[in-house]
């Protein structure tokens, strides 16, 4: 380190302390104090402070370490925003204190695969951090940290997971190492193809030159066989005892580029900047023994006899130095490929994207839509339509309909961010990002319905794709740190050819098998729900009011059967009103646009991972009903006691006082009397908060109702206590409704006959309440 005084004229050394210049291109920044000359900062592993002019320095460290950027309010010395492999952190203290960088979804993942889990689980390697494998959907409201576990591989990793286990991992990392782990036994393996550590080696030295960020793949035909990248392909049969070289060197092995990295003040020399290694590998799904392999410094091999023999299949007018970044095998083509490259870090942002038909004996170049600037990482192709391919950019994603004739941006809410990888599982499309974390798009199924006349068309109801009966749904509000669950239930998609207000009549109905309506939503609460709806029945009611947008609209069900009705102010401890879950099997969607309609079906699959059967599930499924719909019995006659009791004190507030009345008055306290009993035994009148409960002891509906949730954990038939609390529930229950029967048909007639031979306007009450509940 040196200083001047003198605007550079001369020079004082102050400091050779390699702790402030160690991987000088990575690190190396030096920042003034904006207020004192004499305090300064260096960058590097730790960051280090000088408060002296530079003669000596103090080393820190910021929450997370590798430290690049460092800002400081030029106002304000003490405020400071440190930039780091974390994310960002920020003192107010003059780096006394920092925040976290635990609120940021900043991860930086290289590659993205899944697994045959159930729900499957996405992997990844993030820059300067763990590897990480996480659940795509949870049984919870949001995809937290506990679902977050580390796996195979170092912070650069290929990961590849065993098709027949997915508790075995296998993952890479720079200087070649390569591990096993096993998530069940908790064991981790080095199985490294060549163990000979490179650190601060050039690639000129090594056996095996394997790349920062080396390939890693099973075969789709044999889940035994596994593939490894370097200059060679590697394979092995016996979960890294030993591996196999079958192939020659398929890179240029140009002695110009495997030098060590760096010049003469300062190299770097991590494995991380050889050159010359294999960069990219498929299989074909169709075709075994049919493996593609793509150089980094530009070459692609094929080999049709599981590597017997390789060939050159370069497409015309490929940059010579261009670094293939990744491959896709046609999922459903012999002898097709699509190919994604890079020439970005020669300052050609251009994107290059092939595909061949022929075993590459020729290529097309499948660009056009894509920005000249907007350089490309990955492409895939979709396994349900052909032609249907997502390519991955600098600056986001493009899908084409066409085979790559033409492109368009799918970049809906993806934030502008590079796509360094895609992966495509059970019709979700999975994105990984440089910065960004991993994004998820989670049903294909509406990309592979749609066609010109769809696009045209009025209006249009997707085919929903099968959907899973389980636990689990998306919440509004997570934390920074949580990722988007799945909404949980049957995401439905449908499309308008224009925007509908109010003044159109959209509804979506839900019928099962025989065609009977379970739910009906709509796109304005006039016409659901029926009358006197509580302020949650209303609420609930707005919050699934159908989406009416120009063109695309999803709506989700949630496989739930209408709710039991409610009264106003209704508290419950322990206990729901939630109606029954749907049980697996078919059912129909209509969506309905003023007078046309048009109808599709779909269905309901169980939890894999569930031991009930469909027997269980519909005993479940009975039981709930049952209780539900006496629950609503329940609360319609709660209703109709209050309302009962406000007519009442119309009448006999002004006819207290007077004497000739004096039989209605008596008459109607008395069945004032006899209805409170029945409230009472029916529903806890304390009750005005939450807690009170834990003070007013609940009455039979909170009783029934706690059934409601107990009943409904799990995928189970009632257990035999349940079926017999409820029987015991029930008929407490229905003595007292039999009771208000008996107030309904004898004692309000007499008292109707008092009043009107007082001349007295009779009382009058709704229909009794009905034995089924009304659909929400």
């Amino acid at each position: 380190m040196f200083r001047s005084d003198d605007g550079g004229k001369n020079w004082q050394k102050l400091s050779d302390d390699r702790n402030l210049r160690q991987r000088a291109w990575y690190y190396t920044r030096i920042y003034a104090d904006p207020k004192d000359a004499d305090v300064m900062y260096v960058l590097n592993v730790s960051y280090h402070k000088s408060k002296d002019g530079g003669r000596t320095f103090q080393a820190y460290d910021a929450p997370h370490g590798d430290h690049h950027d460092l800002w400081i309010a030029p106002e304000n010395p003490n405020r400071m925003v440190m930039a780091d492999d974390g994310g960002a952190q920020v003192s107010t203290d003059g780096g006394l204190n920092w925040t976290t960088y635990h609120n940021q979804p900043t991860g930086q993942f290289y590659r993205v695969v899944t697994d045959n889990h159930f729900p499957y689980r996405i992997y990844g390697a993030q820059q300067d951090n763990s590897t990480v494998r996480i659940p795509h959907r949870t049984a919870g409201r949001s995809i937290e940290e506990r679902d977050w576990e580390p796996t195979a591989g170092g912070e650069s990793a290929h990961i590849a997971v065993d098709p027949l286990n997915p508790d075995i991992v296998y993952g890479g990392s720079y200087d070649g190492y390569l591990s096993r782990v096993d998530h069940d036994t908790r064991q981790e393996r080095a199985i490294d193809v060549w163990p000979d550590n490179p650190m601060g080696h050039g690639a000129e030295g090594m056996k095996y030159r394997f790349q920062w960020n080396f390939p890693l793949l099973f075969s789709p035909h044999d889940p035994k066989r596994l593939y490894s990248g370097s200059n060679h392909l590697h394979v092995t049969t016996n979960e890294g005892q030993s591996w196999q070289v079958i192939s020659p060197d398929l890179t240029r092995n140009d002695p110009k580029t495997l030098g060590p990295s760096g010049g003469p003040i300062t190299k770097d020399n991590t494995a991380v900047e050889y050159y010359g290694t294999i960069f990219a590998l498929a299989e074909s799904p169709v075709e075994a023994g049919v493996i593609w392999t793509g150089s980094d410094d530009g070459l692609l091999h094929l080999t049709r006899d599981q590597g017997k023999t390789w060939t050159k299949v370069q497409p015309k007018g490929l940059p010579e130095w261009i670094q293939i970044n990744s491959i896709d095998a046609h999922p459903t083509a012999k002898g097709a490929a699509y190919v994604a490259a890079t020439m970005y870090k020669s300052g050609d942002f251009r994107p290059y994207l092939y595909k061949t038909m022929d075993y590459g004996k020729t290529w097309t170049k499948i660009t056009t839509g894509i920005p000249d600037t907007h350089f490309t990482r990955v492409v895939r192709a979709d396994p349900k339509r052909a032609g249907l391919l997502y390519a991955g950019t600098e600056y986001g994603l493009y899908v084409s309909f066409n085979d790559g004739q033409q492109w368009q941006p799918l970049q809906l809410n993806l934030p502008p961010t590079p796509i360094t990888d895609l992966t495509i599982k059970n019709d979700n499309l999975i994105a990984a990002t440089q910065g960004r974390g991993f994004w998820l798009l989670d049903d294909l199924t509406p990309l592979h319905q749609l066609s010109a006349p769809v696009a045209a068309s009025k209006f249009h109801l997707y085919t929903p794709a099968p959907s899973y009966r389980m636990e689990g749904r998306g919440s509004a509000t997570i934390s920074p740190t949580a990722g988007q669950n799945h909404p949980g239930g049957v995401l439905l998609y449908y499309s308008f050819a224009q925007k509908h207000d109010s003044t159109s009549t959209v509804k979506l109905d839900i019928l099962d098998a025989r065609g009977q309506v379970i739910r009906t939503f709509a796109n304005t609460d006039k016409d659901l729900g029926g009358k006197n709806l509580t302020k949650a029945e209303k609420a609930k009611i707005k919050r699934e009011l159908l989406p009416t947008r120009r063109g695309m609209n999803r709506f989700v069900w949630d496989l739930s059967y209408p709710d039991a009705r409610q009264f106003e102010g209704l508290i419950l401890w322990g206990g729901g009103t939630q109606g029954p879950r749907a049980v697996p099997g078919t059912y129909k969607a209509r969506l309905t646009l003023n007078q046309q309609t048009q109808e599709t079906t779909f269905t309901v699959l169980p939890d894999p991972r569930s031991k009930a059967t469909p027997q269980d599930l519909q005993a479940q499924f009975d039981f709930l009903q049952d209780v539900q719909q006496k629950l609503t019995e329940t609360h319609e006659a709660i209703r109709d006691i209050r309302t009962l009791r406000g007519q009442l004190n119309t009448i006999t507030g002004p006819l207290k006082d007077q004497a000739p009345a004096k039989d209605i008055v008596e008459s109607a306290s008395a069945i004032d009397k006899k209805i409170t009993q029945i409230e009472e035994a029916l529903y806890q009148t304390k009750n005005k908060s939450g807690q009170d409960p834990l003070n007013f002891p609940i009455r039979l509906n909170n009783k029934l109702a706690n059934l409601v949730g107990q009943a409904s954990t799990g995928d189970y038939r009632p257990t035999e206590q349940a079926v017999g609390f409820k029987k015991e529930v029930t008929e407490q229950i229905n003595q007292q409704l039999g009771q208000f029967k008996m107030i309904r048909e004898q004692d309000l007639p007499a008292l109707n006959k008092l009043i009107r031979d007082k001349n007295v306007d009779a009382i009058t009450l709704p229909p009794a309440a009905p034995t089924a509940p009304s659909s929400l």
